[in-house]
């Protein structure tokens, strides 16, 4: 089946009067997905489970106004539920493509790009989701000024690119390339899962809900 790939519009129809627009889709590669899912199970089902505890501890201890354990405990599992909603969003508004289905020489989201400078200098970006940019390691977002730039472009072809210190410059689009990602090291759920097995306990397959008790449109007060 071919992968889904983002429109020419990014931004997509413009809304009737009175609706409010859809929120973009969110392209992700299969590792980045994992990455958001991986810390969502993490921080739901071992963190935020350990820190309920101590808080409930905590709390029956006394006067929780002047109770330190307590304050921190309940500042800290607003920071968890905060994230905990962020990557729930996220993750709903996932729309996963595989880098390494072939789609010829043309840029798509999730391609290997290699781009020419007009000193001749080379250098080699993967085009990925916003939530996984690694710029360190040639992995930028395909809604970046560069990425934006080299979309739908083939081998060949030249891409203006306007830099933020100013300026343009024409960059050559050397190769193109689908390529099966580099996995990541394990993941803190995935060693909490190896740990599970290694003790004899059953892993469970665990929903990516939120809390019974964090509101996703909660505003975090306190």
């Amino acid at each position: 089946m071919r992968p889904r790939l983002p429109p020419r519009n990014q931004n997509g129809p413009k809304p009737g009067a009175g609706e409010a627009a859809p929120p973009p889709k969110n392209y992700i590669t299969p590792r980045g997905y994992k990455r958001l899912r991986d810390e969502h199970l993490y921080l739901r089902v071992v963190e935020r489970a350990k820190l309920v505890e101590e808080v409930a501890y905590a709390a029956s201890l006394g006067d929780r106004s002047e109770n330190a354990e307590y304050i921190y405990g309940k500042k800290k599992l607003r920071e968890i539920d905060r994230r905990l909603r962020w990557l729930h969003k996220r993750l709903a508004a996932a729309e996963v493509v595989e880098p390494s289905a072939p789609r010829g020489d043309v840029v798509f989201f999730g391609a290997t790009v290699t781009v020419a400078w007009p000193d001749g200098v080379e250098k080699v970006f993967e085009l990925v989701g916003e939530d996984e940019i690694e710029a360190e390691l040639g992995r930028i977002s395909w809604r970046s000024p560069l990425g934006a730039a080299i979309m739908r472009k083939k081998e060949g072809d030249t891409a203006r690119f306007a830099p933020q210190q100013g300026g343009r410059v024409d960059l050559e689009i050397v190769e193109v390339a689908y390529v099966k990602q580099v996995e990541d090291p394990p993941s803190r759920w995935d060693e909490h899962q190896a740990a599970m097995r290694a003790a004899g306990q059953k892993v469970a397959v665990v929903a990516l809900d939120l809390p019974d008790d964090v509101d996703l449109e909660d505003d975090d007060e306190d």
